[in-house]
C-alpha cells in the first residue's frame, strides 16, 4: 500500500501514532493503552486477529505483537511445540511463541528504529502485512496439529502447498 492510501502525512512521526494513523486508514478499530502502545483488532482469512504495537522508546524498538484465535490444549502441547519449532525455521522475521500463562500463541516481531525513533507509514505497513501474512499462512498448520490429529511435518506439508496456475 503506498503512502497515497495514507493521506499526504508520511513523515516518519511516533511509532504509536503512525500505527493509529495506519488503523484509521484501514478502518480498524483502535485504542492507546497508555503512550506506548496501541491495541487494534483484525479480520483475517482464517480468524480475527488482536495487533498491539509497543514502543520501547529508550531502546528505539518498535515491538509488533499479532495474536490469532489459537489456545494450545494440554495434550496437544508436544506437537505444537514442534510446529512452532519447525515453523520459526521457515520465518526470515519474527517468530511465533506460546504464551504459557494464558495458553495462546502468537506471532512477534520486533524492529530496532532510526535514532529519531520514527516510523514512516510505508514501513507500519510493511511490518503489518508481513505479521498478518505470515499468521494467514500458519494458522492451518496449528489447526489441522491441534484438531486434525496431523503431526507437526504433516500439518506443514498439508499447509504450505503451493497451487500454480488457475481452476
Amino acid at each position: 500500500m503506498s503512502s497515497d492510501h495514507f493521506g499526504d502525512e508520511d513523515d516518519g512521526s511516533e511509532p504509536i501514532d503512525t500505527l493509529a494513523r495506519y488503523c484509521e486508514a484501514h478502518g480498524w478499530p483502535h485504542e492507546p493503552v497508555g503512550e506506548d502502545e496501541i491495541v487494534t483488532q483484525v479480520q483475517g482469512s482464517w480468524t480475527n486477529y488482536e495487533l498491539r504495537g509497543v514502543w520501547r522508546a529508550e531502546d528505539r524498538v518498535l515491538q509488533l505483537l499479532l495474536f490469532p484465535e489459537i489456545k494450545i490444549v494440554e495434550d496437544r502441547r508436544g506437537a505444537m511445540f514442534e510446529a512452532l519449532s519447525l515453523i520459526n525455521e521457515q520465518l526470515w522475521m519474527g517468530h511465533f511463541e506460546h504464551w504459557s500463562a494464558s495458553g495462546m500463541i502468537l506471532y512477534r516481531h520486533a524492529t530496532l528504529l532510526s535514532q529519531d525513533g520514527g516510523l514512516p507509514l510505508e514501513m507500519a505497513d510493511t511490518l503489518v502485512q508481513s505479521a498478518i501474512d505470515e499468521c494467514e499462512r500458519f494458522y492451518p498448520v496449528f489447526q489441522f496439529v491441534m484438531w486434525g490429529g496431523k503431526s507437526p511435518s504433516e500439518a506443514i506439508a498439508a499447509a504450505l502447498i503451493e497451487t500454480r496456475g488457475e481452476a
